[in-house]
């Protein structure tokens, strides 16, 4: 068994379901402090994080992943236990094999080879790691993001390890996420019984054709990295039950995916005047959970789609869907960063896997990159 396969079966051995990271990261700061590295704790709430760094020098190079994975599950749907890392038919079975404690180990063993083939090289090696990316993420990289950012710390170039392929490795990588920004809008009116609707005042009725004007709104056309921003609605509750009762409010819940094209400011602007042109009694709660971001193609990105092309002998495409991740947090004080990892058809699935072909292959991928940014 070679040394990335090996140290992914330890991880994956781990049931570290958000946040409880079991001893993966006690793992990974063991084999890093081998080759040199300093391991800073960063440890809040119940979510560990830890920073890793070797060198001092510019630039720095700095690969952020999660120790933690979502809930297995039904463990009787699955093929192989989940924490019991499986290989079969050419196949790594666990949770957590794609997404993402193997990319995790690859770039460990990435920098195992390369700080060996070039122990005096230009710049520095970082790993920003945590525990809580699947959970509610409130005290894992946006806490050290803080930390760093306090103390004037910042990253030339990331590497987040988020599964990103889409039918194979290195097909697909990511170098921006959109926004998610959501809102609960309450839509009051006057409750009554149905048969006199003159006494009640019908708040369903009245968000019908606010619902149609935001749901026709071309929020924008996106550009040439960003899809157009779109608006949906998961969730409409209102109603007591009873046939017969006109209900005195009606929730709605909705969501902004949203391109570098708006602001939270430019989307609740408008959202408030066509909520003020229809005249609705309304209360309405905003949460985001991330602006957007992006690193336009320049020398990460094309470090990553060199290495692609001459480990995987593909193209890597860059793209910016899906949803989001913690480089939101991670760009604040990053000047490049991509996200790049395995295929990510089964994450968060039953018999999550990865081709353990891939594995070797991706931790090529990241050791060339360091050699074309910091040898």
């Amino acid at each position: 068994m070679n040394s990335t396969l090996a140290l992914a079966k330890q991880l994956l051995s781990e049931a570290s379901i958000t946040p409880d990271d079991k001893n993966c990261q006690q793992i990974l700061a063991d084999r890093l402090r081998a080759i040199g590295f300093q391991i800073e704790e960063m440890h809040f709430g119940n979510t560990k994080n830890f920073y890793a760094r070797l060198g001092s020098a510019a630039p720095l190079l700095c690969f952020a992943g999660h120790t933690d994975v979502v809930p297995a599950g039904d463990v009787r749907q699955w093929t192989f236990d989940p924490f019991t890392p499986t290989e079969h038919d050419g196949k790594l079975y666990a949770r957590g094999a794609a997404d993402m404690k193997t990319a995790i180990a690859c770039f460990v063993t990435a920098c195992e080879r390369f700080t060996a083939a070039h122990p005096q090289f230009n710049g520095s090696l970082a790993l920003l790691i945590t525990s809580d990316e699947e959970g509610d993420a409130h005290d894992g990289t946006t806490k050290v993001v803080d930390a760093l950012k306090a103390r004037g710390e910042h990253i030339d170039y990331c590497i987040v390890g988020e599964p990103t392929a889409v039918a194979r490795l290195g097909d697909t990588l990511k170098n921006g996420r959109r926004g998610s920004l959501s809102g609960t809008l309450t839509i009051h009116g006057k409750q009554g019984h149905i048969a006199y609707p003159h006494l009640a005042e019908n708040p369903i009725h009245a968000a019908a054709p606010v619902l149609a004007e935001l749901t026709a709104v071309q929020w924008d056309k996106g550009n040439a990295y960003f899809p157009a921003t779109g608006f949906q609605i998961s969730n409409i509750r209102g109603g007591t039950g009873a046939t017969n009762v006109i209900p005195g409010s009606v929730q709605v819940q909705f969501n902004f995916r949203f391109s570098t094209e708006q602001t939270q400011s430019s989307l609740q602007t408008r959202v408030h005047e066509i909520l003020d042109k229809h005249g609705v009694k309304y209360d309405l709660a905003w949460h985001l959970s991330g602006n957007p971001f992006l690193t336009e193609a320049g020398v990460l990105t094309q470090a990553a789609q060199n290495a692609v092309r001459d480990i995987c002998g593909i193209s890597a495409e860059l793209s910016t869907t899906g949803g989001t991740s913690d480089g939101r947090f991670i760009k604040a004080v990053a000047r490049e960063l991509i996200e790049l990892g395995f295929v990510n058809a089964t994450i968060h699935q039953i018999d999550e896997h990865i081709e353990l072909a891939d594995i070797d292959k991706l931790s090529a991928i990241y050791e060339h990159m360091m050699t074309q940014l910091l040898a």
